[in-house]
């Protein structure tokens, strides 16, 4: 009698598991916990998945390293800029045998520059901050001793030393773009949204804004330009609008510090009867797959989030491997997008 071929389908079946999720086991792609892919390897050798297919290479699953611990102040998987970001970050290392656990810190541990409690140091071998922009804070954990780095920083962060690596995307140059170029369609006055102490990126978009119009010999409209401290009140639709009604005039231009502010304002904007971009022009900044299905579609910096969480992943590796190599601070090179929200 033939014996039958064992397949994935099987093992699956066995486990009580869909097929992707052992499929990922044994081609040691995407986020499978550590106690799963154990189970599945035990249940493919005891049907003799290994042993009736001799033809076939069995695969090379690296032993598990230990974890990296992602250590954020809001969940990134609530923007698309650090969705993609962790799952190309958690895709590389686990093809290096890690696990990622993550971290929400609350504003109670940033106040009193503690870890969580169910963190325990002992078991991490490297920590990736996303979303975390507390320069104490930060500070802190640079100084734990741990291989370290840093998705984004504090307003300034490229001004201090740090004791961990540093991965932006570049902000700067793409703004100088930005803003020359509602320049060019026209615009002559000019103001910004967003908190530019916030964190390190809200700072150099305003820098490169402020650049530009310096460079035009013109100077940023303050009075209509909205830099309050970062807070939830940005995404508050009421709240925008109270302050478009409090300007004096409203801009030819608002270049905001991101696609979530800019969209925001855009419906603010509306309800106000403004037209875009006929009256008013806008800018935001992330390339968030929201930015092109707006009306009209936003102008903005497109960002590689998911190219940059896998070689965030590889300088964090390297940082394990050789922990007495120099700093790195690396900036990826961003492309702006022209649409429909500038004219």
């Amino acid at each position: 009698m033939a014996i039958k071929r064992i397949t994935i389908q099987d093992i699956a079946d066995a486990c009580s598991l869909s097929r992707n999720t052992v499929s990922k086991v044994f081609n040691n792609r995407g986020t499978v916990p550590e106690a799963t892919r154990r189970t599945v390897l035990k249940k493919a050798r005891e049907l003799g998945y290994f042993q009736l297919q001799p033809e076939e290479e069995t695969p090379d699953f690296p032993a598990s390293r230990g974890h990296i611990a992602l250590l954020t102040g809001s969940k990134p998987l609530n923007h698309s800029f650090g969705s993609a970001f962790v799952t190309g970050f958690t895709d590389q290392i686990c093809r290096a045998g890690y696990t990622l656990k993550m971290y929400e810190i609350s504003p109670r541990e940033v106040e009193s520059l503690s870890l969580p409690c169910s963190l325990v140091l002992q078991d991490v071998m490297g920590i990736l901050c996303i979303e975390l922009f507390d320069r104490e804070y930060l500070q802190m954990l640079s100084a734990v001793g741990l291989p370290t780095i840093f998705m984004d920083s504090f307003a300034d962060a490229g001004r201090t030393l740090m004791s961990g690596d540093l991965i932006c995307m570049e902000n700067y140059s793409s703004t100088i773009a930005l803003t020359k170029h509602l320049l060019f369609c026209g615009a002559k006055d000019l103001a910004f949204v967003g908190d530019p102490t916030h964190c390190m990126s809200f700072e150099e978009r305003y820098m490169g804004f402020c650049f530009a119009l310096q460079e035009a010999g013109l100077s940023p409209l303050l009075p209509c330009s909205i830099l309050d401290k970062d807070s939830d009140a940005y995404g508050d639709v009421d709240w925008l609008e109270r302050k478009l009604s409090a300007m004096p005039r409203l801009p030819h231009a608002f270049v905001c510090a991101n696609d979530y502010l800019a969209i925001h304002l855009m419906t603010a904007l509306k309800r106000r009867g403004v037209a875009i971009p006929r009256d008013v022009m806008v800018t935001g900044f992330d390339g968030s797959p929201e930015s092109a299905i707006v009306e009209p579609a936003l102008t903005t910096v497109e960002t590689p989030s998911a190219d940059m969480g896998r070689m965030s992943a590889d300088v964090l590796l390297n940082r394990i491997q050789n922990p007495d190599r120099p700093i790195l601070q690396a900036y990826v090179k961003t492309t702006p997008i022209f649409r429909g929200s500038t004219k």
